[in-house]
């Protein structure tokens, strides 16, 4: 499925940048919410949660009154596993992209009926729910069919890599469907991931997982 990307993380990510290369230093103010608005072309409420991502990341410092301040020029270390579940927008769905493609290839050389059956139980269950428009469930379907390709890639490392996402993924799908309308659509596509697996085809599961992660498959090689 491709995804609808928060515009304040793409402006978070852009502006983090900038003061990790030096162009904001320590200690130095930020441009005025109407200076950045007009520098990357968005709303006040989006250049808002923005600054409130850097804030909560201890990258700037807010001062009511003042103005927002650059208080780090790096960002502390972290575990993986953090970093991970603090990823949204672009890096969220980035980090998506490389392991969903690699469980889906081999998930198809490695699945078992029980895989199947299970893959298609919760196969069913997305479908089912976003026919009926209830977001939660079908999100909650959605991410079991993932977790279940995942499983039956029968890679401990992979398996890890996706669980640890997928709680965090799960929270920022319900913040960007309000209705089912995106899983209607790609029901289709994720019908074809599975007849790709049950039919044991490690390219077509690599494709059908590309589309439904928004890459162009005609760019991708195994």
């Amino acid at each position: 499925m491709i995804r609808r990307l928060s515009l304040a993380d793409e402006v978070a990510s852009r502006l983090r940048q900038k003061i990790l290369d030096g162009e904001f230093s320590v200690g130095e103010k930020l441009p005025t919410e109407p200076e950045l608005m007009k520098l990357f072309g968005v709303g006040r409420s989006t250049i808002r949660e923005a600054i409130r991502n850097l804030s909560n990341i201890k990258l700037v410092r807010v001062q009511q009154g003042l103005g927002t301040f650059v208080e780090k020029s790096e960002i502390p270390s972290e575990s993986l596993s953090d970093r991970l579940l603090r990823a949204k927008g672009i890096e969220l769905n980035e980090v998506r992209q490389l392991i969903e493609l690699k469980i889906a290839q081999n998930a198809a050389i490695n699945r078992s009926e029980a895989d199947l059956a299970k893959m298609k139980g919760y196969l069913e269950d997305r479908r089912i729910m976003a026919m009926a428009n209830i977001p939660d469930k079908c999100i909650q379907a959605d991410i079991s069919f993932h977790l279940s390709i995942a499983e039956a890639a029968k890679s401990d490392i992979l398996l890890d890599l996706y669980k640890t996402i997928a709680s965090h993924l799960q929270s920022y799908f319900r913040e960007i469907y309000f209705d089912t309308e995106g899983f209607i659509t790609t029901q289709d596509w994720h019908e074809s991931l599975w007849e790709s697996i049950h039919d044991c085809d490690p390219q077509k599961a690599w494709e059908w997982a590309a589309k439904i992660t928004g890459q162009p498959v005609s760019h991708l090689k195994i």
